[in-house]
């Protein structure tokens, strides 16, 4: 991943020392665990675990002859520890380290993505507490349908990204399982039994039936997880990139002293980070599809995954691993203008309240649902394309004027009545920080 997204601690995970370092602890759990068996000398061990070093110029050079890197990384360990290296890498395929080796890389990545939610998931929930009462015009089909809250809108985000982490956490304790099986997963050269001893000590889990690899189905669903996280945070970023269009004008982004929108037009203040947000999440499900075709290999294996990993596995978890991060800051930063909401309400001429007037109509005013729409519907259409207060036409309309007293038409058109029930959805966000606790 190029640099401008790629955030230092997660970047770390997956530099390339960091991956022959996770090989390395691997192949000092097997050599530490032959020699509760005889298999290695206690002396030699104590040798390989004070000298064995990953030099990544050395590795690189040796491969340029054996055009295989974990041949070239045994060897160069072996190197620096001198003749007990022959102790190294013992009844092991390259996969046995490979992968567990990787488990280890993706727990890494998978639980600072998990801290990750956990930051913005209290940003969010925060805010929605906040907001609880901000009251702004709720759009269906983008178009005024009734009013809702800013509290309420973002109590949703909170939900949806609560799942996303429950998803996360799932794939994330999956992925962590590794292998010791050997060349098909026969255990021809190491027992089952050492296995276990193995990835317990690395606290990863055991692949029950791995064959030479470890199964690609836990990757695959990792990366979906990360990819429908990933188009949560675009909807999100979506709903802000939508309000912050001039004519509408609710919600702005951050934008800090010295910013600037656009080389040309110096009143400008884009949505970019909203916007960048979208652009990411294509990416993600991009790389959810490759590890999907990642999961049909040829017989025991093949290595027709090792090349797509090699990109989608760290690229993934750092993009998502910026993104949360990133959207946390805007959230924390996010500009709400009630003032505009307020406006935008009121533009609407009380087309919002027809749903109100019409359910009045029916159960005081004992018309049937349909003579009741279509009188609603005929005030509507006329007071949005004459520019006319609905109350004002409804007033004045003979039917509803016999069928609605004046005080029961005015309580259709008071907002009030509408939210009467946001304090009960925000304070569901009780149920989340439970959880969280």
């Amino acid at each position: 991943m190029i640099r401008r997204y790629t955030l230092p601690e997660m970047g770390a995970v997956w530099s390339e020392a960091a991956r022959f370092e996770g090989m390395l602890k691997v192949e000092l759990a097997v050599a530490r665990a032959q020699v509760g068996r005889g298999l290695v000398p206690a002396e030699a061990f104590s040798t390989i675990e004070s000298r064995a070093r990953i030099d990544l110029d050395r590795i690189a050079e040796i491969e340029q002859t054996t055009d295989h890197d974990v041949i070239a990384f045994v060897s160069q360990v072996a190197e620096t520890v001198g003749p007990e290296g022959r102790y190294l890498h013992l009844g092991l395929t390259s996969s046995d380290v490979v992968d567990t080796g990787l488990a280890l890389q993706l727990r890494a990545a998978g639980e600072r993505l998990l801290a990750d939610c956990d930051r913005l998931l209290a940003a969010i929930v925060a805010r929605a507490r906040t907001e609880a009462a901000t009251v702004m015009m709720g759009r269906t089909h983008s178009v005024h349908a009734e009013p809702t809250t800013l509290g309420a809108k973002m109590a949703g985000w909170a939900f949806e990204l609560d799942r996303d982490r429950r998803r996360l956490a799932d794939a994330v304790a999956e992925i962590a399982t590794g292998k010791i099986s050997g060349p098909v997963g026969t255990y021809s050269h190491l027992d089952p039994e050492f296995e276990a001893e193995v990835l317990a000590a690395l606290d990863l889990r055991v692949d029950p039936v791995s064959t030479q690899i470890v199964q690609r189905d836990r990757h695959a669903a990792l990366l979906v997880a990360i990819a429908i996280t990933g188009g949560s945070l675009e909807r999100f970023a979506t709903e802000v990139r939508n309000l912050q269009h001039t004519e509408i004008g609710e919600l702005q982004e951050p934008f800090r002293a010295g910013q600037k929108g656009s080389s040309a037009m110096p009143h400008k203040r884009n949505p970019i980070l909203s916007e960048r947000m979208a652009g990411l999440a294509r990416l993600l499900r991009g790389y959810a599809g490759a590890a999907l075709e990642d999961q049909p290999l040829w017989h025991e294996r093949d290595i027709s995954h090792s090349s797509a990993e090699r990109v989608l596995l760290p690229d993934a978890t750092i993009l998502l691993d910026y993104m949360l991060v990133r959207m946390t800051g805007l959230v924390e930063g996010l500009i709400a203008r009630p003032e505009r909401m307020r406006e935008n309400i009121e533009r609407g001429l009380g087309l919002h309240a027809s749903s109100r007037v019409l359910v009045a109509l029916v159960e005081l005013g004992g018309l049937s649902r349909e003579d009741a729409y279509g009188i609603v519907q005929r005030c509507a259409l006329r007071a949005a394309d004459e520019r006319q207060p609905l109350r004002e036409l409804l007033a004045t309309d003979p039917v509803v004027a016999r069928a609605l007293p004046l005080g029961r038409l005015d309580e259709c058109f008071d907002d009030a009545a509408f939210l009467r029930h946001v304090p009960t959805i925000v304070a569901r966000l009780d149920r989340i920080e439970a959880t969280a606790r």
